[in-house]
């Protein structure tokens, strides 16, 4: 038997045959042409035939797996278009009469090159985009089939080095028992995407020698791979799986109930969310409201902004399904790790400290100005609130503040219905924000804590760069007692404090912020049951003292070891 271990991507327990899936890399010759517009109309075709591709795609996955899942199909057919790629292996085939593939080979590679060197991770992810998206242009261009997670006929668990988007769309969920990659972190396509279809996964297990077939297990919950297990170990995994899957189909049975603890005490269950349908899944999975409505899938839809009326509609349908549930919608959070193609957002050298969220709204009051006037007319007679990403300083928030009461006397003055009273929150996720919690807490309805961010900037370290991403844990006792000097001086002025990072929605970190005195948490839909299951067997005072103890340990190895103990058996 062999043991790997990676990252606990999604949580459950996956036992059966291996599919390996290791698409074979394609192969061509250089050659020279004697008609370069006759190479060069080639490649035109090919780019409008993978459009129609992407375009089918992206309309199989937003019907499948959602509406954000599938907008990256249209990025890339946006990218597929875009002069930097496009118009550069025209000129290569004009200027050096080489055929098209040898072209696309170029130019791609030589733009993944690039992307490597900078030291900057949201780059680096690029790469899969641009290498998926020449990969499908070079096989239309030779006239090869697309290879896809089709092949997969037979319940099985996917292994392979990484899965993109393409290879995704056309994966069979009935078929994919778990999924577990060589590379990849917890917030990568893989686990993001796992964790949509609440099935087992592990990410970042680094090199793979296994042969399809052979018989696998995985545990998404503590990111363990088993290749060719033991007779006793596969039993013990079988029975944790069956309990498991026990466990689940009642948790899921009592999703719709309160989420009280053992002794009586009420906890407030959100959702984050991203379009229409994750709302309505988040009703079904037992949310109270919505504690994030990411609203960035509405500047993906095209190279356009969205209209107020737009933003409006879409809102307003979100708005709808909760009635008078708590909606709190973020305003736009773009920069970063985060780029849309509607916005010319210049390029930084490191993103993630540049021109992002709500400095990039305040630079462009027109652009804030739409998406607050949208906002508070969805906000009529529903139980909409608002929330300010990333704001670092006392001078943001006041600014953001004077953007929401001119858009409020536009609406006025419009003679348009809006929430004239809707609460205001901001995102705690930059240190400074945390450091002056007791300074911003007079003058906001709530706080809500994105611990992805939180951590990431505490620690100095980008999340989404998958040789140090597991270095950004939100258990560390660094971050930990920023969560509880926020919950704190937010408590002393009488506001509620939600939290909307993955945290939130982690099994192994709900004693420990229940025990901080969190008041909401917000989480993908498919963990709501579980984390109500969960509380149901928590006493308030049994998680307090869990946080007193997380509070003194010294570091995060300590501080996990702690909370993955039997940590629900009285603690003297």
């Amino acid at each position: 038997m062999i043991r790997l271990t990676g990252i606990a991507a999604s949580q459950g327990i996956a036992i059966g045959p291996a599919f390996v899936y290791r698409p074979e890399p394609l192969t061509f010759e250089r050659r020279m042409i004697q008609t370069p517009l006759a190479e060069v109309d080639r490649l035109i075709q090919a780019i409008e035939a993978v459009q129609g591709m992407l375009v089918a795609l992206q309309e199989h996955t937003q019907e499948t797996i959602g509406k954000e899942e599938a907008q990256i199909f249209e990025a890339h057919r946006m990218f597929l278009t875009d002069p930097v790629f496009a118009d550069e292996i025209k000129q290569i085939i004009h200027e050096e009469h080489i055929n098209a593939e040898a072209a696309v080979e170029r130019v791609s590679n030589g733009l993944i090159a690039e992307f490597e060197a900078i030291d900057d991770d949201y780059f680096r992810q690029r790469k899969g985009d641009i290498k998926d998206v020449a990969q499908r242009l070079l096989r239309q261009l030779l006239g090869l089939e697309e290879t896809t997670l089709s092949a997969l006929t037979q319940p099985a668990i996917i292994i392979a080095h990484d899965l993109t988007p393409s290879d995704t769309a056309s994966l069979d969920r009935k078929m994919a028992l778990g999924l577990c990659t060589e590379i990849g972190s917890s917030t990568s396509h893989t686990a993001i995407l796992s964790r949509s279809l609440d099935i087992p996964a592990v990410v970042g297990v680094g090199q793979i020698e296994i042969s399809s077939g052979a018989q696998v297990i995985i545990d998404g919950s503590t990111g363990q791979l088993l290749i060719d297990p033991d007779e006793k170990t596969l039993s013990e995994y079988q029975a944790q799986q069956k309990v498991h899957q026990q466990a689940r189909a009642l948790e899921i049975a009592q999703a719709q109930e309160p989420a009280l603890t053992a002794d009586g005490y009420e906890v407030e269950i959100v959702a984050n969310i991203g379009s229409v349908a994750d709302a309505q899944q988040a009703i079904q999975m037992g949310a109270k409201g919505v504690g994030l409505l990411r609203t960035e899938f509405l500047f993906l839809q095209g190279d356009t902004l969205p209209s107020e009326e737009e933003q409006y509609r879409i809102y307003r349908a979100i708005a709808d399904v909760f009635q008078q549930l708590p909606l709190i919608v973020r305003t736009l959070d773009v920069g970063g790790d985060k780029e849309l193609p509607s916005i010319d957002l210049p390029k930084e050298q490191n993103p993630f400290l540049g021109l992002r969220a709500i400095r990039l709204c305040l630079a462009r009051p027109e652009l804030f100005q739409v998406q607050l006037r949208a906002i508070l007319r969805a906000g009529y007679e529903r139980n909409v609130k608002i929330m300010f990403p990333m704001i670092g300083s006392e001078d943001e928030l006041q600014q953001a503040l004077v953007q929401l009461a001119q858009a409020k006397a536009d609406l006025q003055a419009r003679g348009v219905p809006y929430a004239a009273n809707l609460d205001v929150g901001i995102m705690i996720e930059i240190p400074s924000a945390a450091v002056l919690a007791d300074v911003l807490a007079p003058q906001v309805d709530f706080f809500s804590i994105g611990t992805n961010d939180l951590a990431q900037y505490t620690l100095a370290v980008d999340r989404t760069n998958e040789q140090v991403a597991h270095l950004a844990d939100p258990l560390h006792p660094a971050v930990i007692r920023l969560i509880q000097q926020v919950i704190q001086a937010a408590h002393q002025h009488g506001k509620w404090v939600g939290l909307c990072g993955e945290m939130a929605g982690d099994p192994v970190a709900v004693p420990l912020l229940l025990g901080l005195g969190l008041d909401e948490f917000s989480m993908a839909a498919t963990a709501i049951p579980s984390v109500k299951a969960l509380l149901r067997k928590l006493t308030l005072e049994q998680a307090q003292k869990i946080a007193q103890q997380c509070l003194r340990l010294p570091n995060l190895q300590r501080v996990r070891e702690f909370l993955r103990s039997d940590i629900l058996q009285p603690i003297p």
